[in-house]
Order: C-alpha cells, then sequence, then structure tokens
C-alpha cells in the first residue's frame, strides 16, 4: 500500500493559458520545500499535486506539516494508493483507513470517478466499498446526512486513491507567480502579518527594517530577524535588509518641526525602500499601514508620505480591524514574538502632537532643509544583509 499526500491547487484551476506557469511554480515550490524529508516523486494530474515518498526514510509527518504552509493549496490529506480494482479499492479501504472505521459511530462512502473508462459509476464503488465495510464492521451504522467518518475514493487515470478527507491547507497562490515587493517589516503586530499577506498572493517578498541603534537595541533587531523566520515558512527564502537610520533620524530631530517627524521619517523610509525595491526589480512596495489607526495613517498623512514614490504602496491592511490583525498574528505564529517590548525606531523622538492632517506643500516645505539626496544614499551604503533561513525551508 503506498502512502502518499494529495494536494489541491485552489483558484489556479481558475487560470486560462497561464495555468501551466502557476502550477510549474508551485510543484518547483513543494519540491524545495520538501528538500532534506528524503526523496520524493512529485507529479501534477487533474488539478491534484501527487506527492509519493520514493523510500521509506522520507519523513512523512513533516512532508505534510510543511505542505499545509505552501501557498497556492487550499487543501491537503494524506491518502493510500492501490489498483483501479474494486476489490483492492475495498480492501485499501478497510486497511488504510481500520482504525478510524473501529472508532467512528457513522460513516459514508463519496466517490469521485475521474477516469471514466473505469467499468463502475461512483455511485456504483461508493455501494461496493460501503458493503465491504459493513461486512467488516456490522454494528457501524451508515449515515449519508451527517456521518462521523467519510471514506472518501477518488479513482484516476494511474490509480485509485482512498482516503479520510482533507483539511484546509494555507491558500492563496504560488510565491514567485505575482512579482516581487519590498516589505517594511517592523517589530510591531502588524507588518508581519501585511507581509504575509501578501505573499499568500503569490508575491516574493524582500523585507527591510529600519535600525537606529542606540537608541533601539540589539534585541530589537533580534526580534525582527526571529519575526522574518517565522514567517520564511510561508514566504520562502528571504534576505532581511537592515537599514541604519540613526543619523536620518536626529537629522530630523535637530532641523523640523517636531508635529512633522513621523511624516518626515516616514518619507525617507519610503524612498529607501523604493531604492532597495528598483535596484531588485521589485514592483511594489508593502506596508501594514491599517486606515485611522495611528496619526500618521490618515487619508492626509499617507498621501504625504508616498508622494515622492513611482512605485505603489499595497497596503493589504488598511481596512482591517485590529482584532483580525491579531487573529492572524495568532494563526500565523507571529504575534508572541510582535508583542516583545522592544522598541523600534517608529517610537524614537515620536511628537507630543503629531499632525494628523497635514499639507503636502508644507511637509516638503520643512523637509528641504535636509540633504535628502545625501542622507538616502548614506544609508542605502550601510544596509546589513541577514538571511533569514528557517530550518523547514
Amino acid at each position: 500500500m503506498n502512502d502518499l499526500i494529495l494536494l489541491k491547487p485552489g483558484e489556479l484551476v481558475l487560470k486560462g493559458l497561464n495555468r501551466h506557469f502557476f502550477e510549474d511554480k508551485l510543484r518547483n515550490n513543494v519540491s524545495r520545500r520538501l528538500f532534506g524529508l528524503g526523496k520524493f516523486r512529485i507529479t501534477s494530474v487533474q488539478s491534484t499535486i501527487y506527492v509519493e515518498p520514493l523510500d521509506d526514510n522520507a519523513d512523512m509527518e513533516e512532508a505534510y506539516a510543511r505542505c499545509k504552509q505552501i501557498f497556492g493549496i487550499i487543501t491537503i490529506c494524506r491518502a493510500a494508493a492501490c489498483p483501479k480494482d474494486k476489490d483492492a479499492i475495498a480492501e485499501t479501504a478497510l486497511r488504510y483507513l481500520g482504525s478510524q472505521l473501529a472508532q467512528a459511530k457513522s460513516y459514508k462512502v463519496e466517490s469521485k470517478r475521474s477516469d471514466k473508462s473505469f467499468p463502475m459509476t461512483s455511485i456504483q464503488v461508493s455501494q461496493y466499498v460501503a458493503d465491504k465495510i459493513g461486512d467488516v464492521y456490522p454494528d457501524l451504522p451508515a449515515d449519508m446526512r451527517h456521518p462521523e467518518l467519510t471514506v472518501w475514493v477518488e479513482v484516476r487515470e494511474t490509480a485509485a486513491y482512498v482516503h479520510a478527507g482533507g483539511e484546509p491547507a494555507a491558500g492563496g497562490l504560488p510565491v514567485g507567480t505575482c512579482g516581487k515587493a519590498v516589505s517594511l517589516l517592523s517589530g510591531g503586530i502588524d507588518s508581519p502579518v501585511s507581509t504575509w499577506t501578501m505573499a499568500r498572493r503569490g508575491v516574493q517578498i524582500y523585507p527591510v527594517h529600519f535600525f537606529s541603534f542606540p537608541y533601539t537595541s540589539e534585541l530589537a533587531k533580534q526580534k525582527v530577524i526571529d519575526l522574518g523566520r517565522m514567517l520564511t515558512p510561508w514566504c520562502g527564502r528571504m534576505t532581511l535588509r537592515i537599514v541604519p537610520f540613526t543619523h536620518i533620524q536626529e537629522e530630523i530631530r535637530d532641523k523640523c518641526p517636531e508635529a512633522l517627524f513621523t511624516l518626515i521619517m516616514r518619507r525617507f523610509m519610503m524612498r529607501i525602500s523604493e531604492a532597495i525595491a528598483l535596484e531588485n526589480e521589485c514592483g511594489a512596495l508593502v506596508t501594514g499601514e491599517n486606515l485611522g489607526q495611528v496619526a500618521s495613517q490618515t487619508m492626509e498623512a499617507i498621501r504625504t508620505t508616498e508622494a515622492p514614490l513611482s512605485l505603489p504602496v499595497l497596503r493589504p491592511l488598511i481596512g482591517s480591524d485590529k482584532e483580525e490583525i491579531i487573529t492572524r498574528a495568532r494563526k500565523i505564529g507571529t504575534f508572541e514574538t510582535s508583542i516583545l517590548p522592544y522598541e523600534d525606531c517608529c517610537t524614537v523622538f515620536t511628537p507630543k502632537h503629531p499632525r494628523t492632517r497635514p499639507t503636502l506643500a508644507e511637509v516638503e516645505e520643512a523637509e528641504a532643509v535636509l540633504d535628502v539626496e545625501a542622507l538616502v544614499k548614506e544609508a542605502l551604503s550601510g544596509i546589513e544583509k541577514v538571511k533569514l533561513q528557517n530550518e523547514s525551508v
């Protein structure tokens, strides 16, 4: 009996002539994630990806866990393959799902016959397998409406497959199918979630963090590195770019109106991030901004901070409720690290009374006293690169 993993793509099946591009990328992502866990055959037939171990040394438990975090897969399940023969199918169901059948209070059999040359209809397959199960478990009642256990049978081109149903996987689109973007990654709750959200839409992420030593500590920097590593099982391999930001913030503090500190600081962040994006052929920036959450995230403030840019800014959390963001952060495993009490550069020199309704003209006038080009160039020259290598990637 051949134990394997079945991966069901989600919206990939709706793609047209470029569907193969998405499927090829997804198979490549699966292959990369399973590296080091043993030898696997990875094939795609009839909108299903089959992950089949080629030797007994393959770590199926870890392979299943990793596949569950791969974007582009909507459902995942363990299954057993067998010949396309009614008796082989029934025997496999009894053997593979025997422990579950023994504990179930009710059951039914659902069949899908993708191979129309198979001599039995789906209903006939279900009835035959159900009869065989009834012979072995005469006290187990069949329940067509609300069964505790559903035995699934899929008759496909190369084999038949038996399983007990799937569970939800990561969904979305395969990373690398929808371009590249620079994501501004702070140590807070929002930016890891926004990074995850855009990776889920198939975007390859280049994370950037702004670091203001000694106003922000090495512990704060390590916190962001840890957050990045937590994201790599979802987002794939990434290199975090840590931008030295102290001099820029000191210049803003010394020469600009206090009420505009945060807005001017964010304009520098945007300029630097765009330079990194253009260098790496990225098509957009990603932020964790949430409309109205803080003073720098009003419509007027957002307009002033993105004004220096030529690239679009993607804000996947812009209309989300804070509780929704926290729920997602808990789901992806970043919340507990995000709330560790280590400051980030956004809390440095925070104005007592920030402008919430700034005009672009007044911000540009206040910023004019700074040598913007030189400060951006200096920051770019001092970037530290950290490869984010989670052990499961």
